[in-house]
This record gives C-alpha cells, structure tokens and sequence, in this order.
C-alpha cells in the first residue's frame, strides 16, 4: 500500500525510492530473520556434534558448521572442549545461497582475536538487526552511556544476538533492559533513564 512522501509500504518493511541518478530502492525493515553473510561476526549456539563438526544455530534459515580445527591452538589431539549449548562467537568465511555457512573462531593468521566460547553466565538476548548495526558503529553513543553505569562484558552478533554479563545479576538486567528498549527511546529518554539509574 502506498502511503505519503514516495513510500510504498510492504509487508517487511517500508520500500524507498531514490529517483535522483539511477533511481534505488531499498527496503527499511525491522528485519528479524539473519541470513549470513561473509565476514561477519555472529553469536551461534551449539546444537550438536557431528564428527569433527559442530553444528550452530545462527538464527539464520539453516545450521552452520564449525571445525573442530578451526580454534586457536587446536590439533587432532588437542581439542577444544565444545558442548551443545555453548554460546560461540565466530566469523563467517562461507556465506552464500548454494552452500552451508561456514564458521571460525580464528582470524587470518590463527589468532582468536577474542573470538570463541563466550561465558555460561551472562545473558544472551536477541535484538533487530537494526539496532545490531546501530550498536556496532564505531563510538556508539548508547555502549559509552551504559558504560558509565556499571562495568560490564559485551558481546554483539551481526545476526541480532547480544550477550552480556555485569557483576551481578540485577546489573545484567538492567543493562539488558535499557539495551532492548533503546529500540523505541530517543537520545533524550535514554538519556533521562540513565540518569535515573545513576541517581544523578
């Protein structure tokens, strides 16, 4: 249906339209379903092993393997203690519409660049993946507020997953919180409940 200002409202989203030069459209979604894409950085969760292969859910339509191999340090006899369950935060090298996703915890040169089996007790929560890409921008208003409330460990998957753990329980919840409602909050509200938070 189409709406005022050029906008032509569809089922995901709204569909824009740039007519200026080569005239694009583009889809303005609160997209929750993550289709992989090579490169980015995801939280997975293990759901079985098979092999020398773990199987994750990424959120996505399908599982992604992970090797066993593919962990700094790990060899045939010196293997990473996975279990279905865990929470992994890796990388895609294979993303693409003819083949299973593929996953590693190591960069280019064999280094894990903190990537791997994130903690059991923090908590993992899921967010659209608009604010996913909010929330990764360099110098990312939102992480700098929260970081003046309590010291606490962060953990964001391009594919809408977010882990965090503070000191204690309350503290996790609260951030976590404030994390899902910054969907809906302008810069001044969150600014307003922080404030709150922080007794100021």
């Amino acid at each position: 249906r189409r709406s005022g200002a050029g906008l032509l409202v569809t089922k995901c989203g709204l569909l824009r339209h740039r007519p200026a030069g080569a005239g694009a459209y583009w889809v303005d979604s609160q997209q929750k379903r993550y289709v992989p894409v090579k490169g980015d950085h995801v939280i997975g969760i293990v759901t079985a092993k098979a092999g020398d292969v773990f199987r994750l859910d990424v959120g996505g339509s399908e599982p992604a393997s992970l090797s066993y191999l593919a962990f700094e340090g790990a060899t045939k006899r010196n293997r990473p203690n996975v279990q279905v369950g865990d929470l992994i935060y890796g990388q895609f090298v294979v993303a693409n519409k003819d083949m299973e996703p593929e996953m590693v915890c190591i960069d280019s040169s064999g280094k894990s660049s903190g990537m791997g089996i994130i903690g059991q007790d923090g908590f993992l929560f899921k967010v659209s993946l608009g604010l996913i890409r909010k929330l990764l921008a360099p110098k990312c208003e939102i992480i700098q507020e929260l970081s003046q409330l309590y010291p606490f460990e962060l953990v964001l998957g391009m594919n809408g997953r977010i882990w965090v753990k503070a000191k204690t329980v309350q503290q996790t919840l609260i951030i976590v919180n404030i994390l899902e409602a910054c969907e809906y909050m302008t810069a001044q509200q969150r600014k307003q409940a922080l404030a709150k938070l922080s007794g100021n």
